[in-house]
């Protein structure tokens, strides 16, 4: 006698198998056509494969529609029978719950996923724990999901399973695809394994009913299973009958995890195979027939580069750099990163690329106002007068600076000037060892000015101050007292020169710059200091007395102009 059901169910009873074991339900959808996709979603299947093995009636469904999913709950209803020890549903995929219901999307939702939609697309949880009320204390349902993002345009809908509150005698169980395949592979089958203690032991929370013990699979119903040997064969053919109806790799890898040796193993590996090989090869064809130019791959090429993708080169051959970049931009993008091209992707990296380069320009223009911003302040700040060592930290802070031109001029103007006054300083400081016209003087020069411009006519000056120091020594050794300037003052007054000549050559050497006072044809000091740095400017022994050689200098430097 089939047990009565409640309405919420709404499903047509149809004819269907018995088993004395048990019976589940088993909904996995991971790939849908416009959600996000649900990884291992179809991981549950190896669990339904190991109730299978304990003799448990399984309907499953993988990837499975609106109509299809109501299908395979008429084909799971119909095959209740009263004397079913235990029920099991095991749901997996993305929920959405209101404030009362939770739905178990279908793979052909439309996105984005409103209220109408679940009406018509997706399961009702509600009615499967209705069903499940029937069998308290014995029934099971099992969740799997994962985070979902918000829903948009949804009044009353919100992502997840959300609040569920199970019937009297239900337990409900929710966690990842992994955990409910393993809780239900690894303990709901297991013979003599106490669920609630498993629920706890996997770190999950187990709600609703919760009895201290619940024991789903007995050994008794292990042991007819096995002695049997009629159900794991009929496991197998189930699975590989709903993995190749649905043909998909999820399903096939699903089938290879509960049967790696199983008669179809090596079918389902050729056919992942096939099914991996399959987009790439949709994808080469597609972009072939594209007939891109040389120029127009170079131009792709240069887009890419441009959003940061490294084509390794723009030479208009798509080689293994050009395929890795144009993988990494679809898969950056939500696209299959198959590394071929389809019109509406040269067309999107083209429309990135410009925006991309829009983008640099503009920031290139901020920072370069920038620049000149920071530029023009630093100037400022600089004032109206600012010294050399201003214009070099202007300089070198901004070397194509705006005012860089000006700011050399500036500089050039002091250093000349610099220059100036350390080549008047030094002048200065060798008149004035000239002046003294001794070997200290002008070895204080040398000190103070070692690369003066008069550094070897004071070294010079020296050594002839030294020179003429000797015969004088010896003169006052031999007692004849003579000095080096004798034959110098001797030759001075042959020239019996008149006192107007005399005159007339301390005007002349005072014209020149040699100052020798009152032009009174008197020789005092100062035309003898005049006479001393004439002599020593001219390169003519110095004496400071105007002997014949110094007279010539004189004549010539009066007839030419110098």
């Amino acid at each position: 006698m089939i047990r009565h059901l409640t309405a919420a169910a709404l499903i047509a009873l149809a004819p269907g198998s018995v088993l004395a074991a048990g019976d589940a339900l088993v909904l996995a959808n991971g790939e849908y056509e416009e959600l996000p996709r649900l990884a291992g979603a179809n991981r549950v299947l190896a669990g339904a494969s190991a109730l299978e093995e304990r003799g448990f009636d399984v309907v499953r469904r993988v990837e499975g529609t609106a109509g299809e999913m109501r299908e395979s709950v008429a084909q799971f209803v119909a095959g209740l029978e009263d004397d079913a020890t235990h029920v099991a549903v095991v749901l997996s995929g993305r929920f959405v719950h209101s404030a009362s219901e939770t739905y178990l999307l279908s793979v052909d939702i439309a996105d984005p996923v409103d209220e109408a939609g679940v009406l018509t697309d997706a399961v009702s949880v509600s009615s499967l724990l209705g069903i499940l009320a029937e069998f308290s204390g014995q029934a099971v349902l099992l969740l799997a999901e994962d985070d979902m993002a918000p829903l948009e345009g949804a009044r009353f809908l919100s992502a997840g399973s959300g609040e569920i509150d199970p019937p009297q005698g239900v337990s409900l169980v929710r966690g990842t695809p992994r955990e409910i395949e393993q809780l239900v592979r690894d303990d709901l089958a297991r013979p003599q394994r106490n669920f609630v203690e498993a629920v706890s032991d996997a770190g999950l929370d187990l709600e609703g009913y919760a009895p201290s013990e619940l024991i789903f699979v007995t050994q008794a119903m292990a042991d007819e299973a096995a002695s049997g040997g009629e159900p794991d064969d009929r496991g197998e053919a189930r699975l590989w009958s709903s993995v190749t109806e649905r043909d998909d790799i999820a399903g096939y890898e699903t089938y290879l995890s509960a049967y790696p040796e199983g008669p179809n193993a090596a079918e389902a590996r050729n056919r992942i195979a096939e099914l991996r090989d399959a987009p790439r090869r949709r994808a080469e064809e597609t972009e072939a027939a594209l007939n891109l130019s040389r120029s127009e791959r170079q131009e792709v090429q240069g887009d890419l580069t441009t959003l940061d993708y490294d084509t390794r080169g723009v030479d208009g051959i798509f080689g293994e750099g050009s395929r890795r970049a144009i993988s990494r931009w679809q898969d950056a993008n939500g696209e299959d990163a198959t590394g071929y091209l389809t019109e509406a992707q040269v067309d999107r990296i083209a429309a990135q690329a410009q925006r991309a380069e829009a983008e640099q320009a503009r920031r290139a223009e901020e920072e370069r106002r920038e620049r000149q911003r920071r530029d023009d302040a630093y100037w400022r700040d600089l004032g109206d007068n600012p010294d050399a060592q201003a214009l070099r930290g202007y300089i070198d802070r901004f070397p194509n600076g705006s005012h860089v031109q000006e700011a050399k001029q500036r500089l050039n103007r002091l250093e000349d000037n610099a220059r100036e006054q350390a080549a008047e300083r030094d002048r200065n400081a060798f008149d004035h060892a000239r002046d003294a016209d001794t070997v200290k003087a002008y070895g204080r020069y040398l000190d103070e000015w070692p690369n003066g411009a008069f550094v070897g006519r004071a070294q010079d000056r020296i050594a002839a101050l030294r020179d003429a120091q000797k015969p004088k020594n010896e003169n006052k050794n031999n007692g004849n007292g003579g000095d080096g300037n004798s034959r110098a003052a001797a030759e001075e007054q042959s020239l019996t020169l008149p006192q107007p000549a005399r005159a007339l050559a301390e005007q002349r050497l005072s014209s020149m710059g040699f100052d020798a006072g009152v032009p009174d044809g008197n020789f005092d000091a100062n035309t003898r200091k005049a006479l001393r740095r004439y002599q020593d400017a001219r390169g003519i022994p110095v004496s400071g007395y105007l002997d014949r050689a110094t007279a010539q200098q004189l004549l010539q430097d009066s007839i030419f102009g110098r």
